[in-house]
């Protein structure tokens, strides 16, 4: 996957370019949405101010997580899968700094009023304040990506996965990307691998229908 992404980059340029112009791939081309990756954080505390260890171990919390992931890829319910997929996203949020926190509320405020400048600065922020935080990468590749800067998207996309392999967003995100620039065989990869993770991902669904259908009435 590094390979493909550092091979995406040289296609795009040099990540510190401008915003990278999206491809005209016709009427079924989705524009750039934030929804496309993953849901926005919900709204916390905009108290502290304060940069704090974190109180949880890091060995339980990866032991969590396996439990939780296996329990996903198991899961025989929407309902369920829902649940369990919300419990993983919240130990994800969970920074471990009040600082960190804030921001990333406010982050998502300016997200959702569609302040991209202001949304990037904090995140630049949350990046520096906390590198192994995956979620504050996973963050700012959305943004990057609503901007349509997709070499900067892909950028921070390789890194929440460096620290989460197991992403669902940052995999889906991998795959849009890929497919708008018309890797259509390397998303249908990528989005598969989304769904091993978390099958409950629908759009994700759709989009490996689509394109095995695709691939399927291609000339060989």
């Amino acid at each position: 996957m590094r390979i493909f992404v550092f091979t995406l980059l040289v296609l795009l340029g040099a990540p510190s370019a401008g915003a990278q112009t999206v491809p005209d791939f016709g009427p079924e081309a989705a524009p750039p949405s934030a929804e496309d990756f993953s849901p926005l954080p919900e709204d916390l505390p905009e108290e502290g101010g304060q940069v704090v260890v974190e109180d949880t171990d890091p060995d339980e919390e990866k032991s969590r997580l396996d439990e939780l992931f296996t329990d996903l890829a198991e899961v025989d319910t929407p309902k369920s899968a829902e649940r369990i997929a919300r419990e993983i996203q919240l130990i994800w949020m969970a920074s471990g700094s009040d600082t960190v926190d804030v921001l990333m509320s406010r982050a998502g405020k300016a997200i959702q009023a569609e302040d991209h400048g202001l949304a990037l600065d904090l995140l630049d922020a949350v990046v520096i304040l906390k590198p192994s935080y995956a979620e504050g990468w996973n963050r700012r590749a959305t943004v990057h990506y609503m901007r349509e800067d997709f070499g900067k998207s892909l950028v921070d996309i390789e890194r929440t996965l460096a620290l989460e392999p197991r992403h669902w967003g940052a995999l889906s995100g991998l795959a849009i990307i890929q497919r708008r620039l018309g890797f259509e065989t390397e998303a249908l990869t990528t989005f598969r691998r989304a769904l091993e993770v978390n099958p409950g991902l629908e759009n994700a669904a759709k989009a490996v229908e689509t394109l095995e259908k695709d691939a399927e009435g291609a000339p060989a």
